[in-house]
């Protein structure tokens, strides 16, 4: 039971403590660093995609702007989260 009771107490005191130091909600706007860098038609942008069904491995894929696009892939908005590196 004392157990119990100084659980509960602990977990109370980090509850309260991780939400008082959160930070009032401010919008996220991207910045210039969050977009992909310019490049040319040909310039191959390399991001992170999600490991094929049945494989734990998360594989790397360099491919145009066109080319991300046509796979349904906005790159601007992928690169602060998947970006790895551009390729001229």
């Amino acid at each position: 039971m004392a157990h119990n009771l100084l659980f509960l107490g602990l977990a109370m005191m980090i509850g309260s403590a991780s939400s008082a130091s959160q930070p009032d909600f401010t919008p996220i706007v991207p910045s210039a660093a969050a977009l992909a860098p310019p490049g040319s038609p040909q310039t191959r942008y390399c991001l992170r995609v999600d490991p094929v069904t049945g494989s734990n491995v998360q594989t790397i894929q360099c491919w145009t702007r066109e080319e991300w696009a046509e796979q349904g892939v906005d790159v601007d908005k992928e690169w602060a989260k998947n970006g790895v590196r551009a390729m001229t």
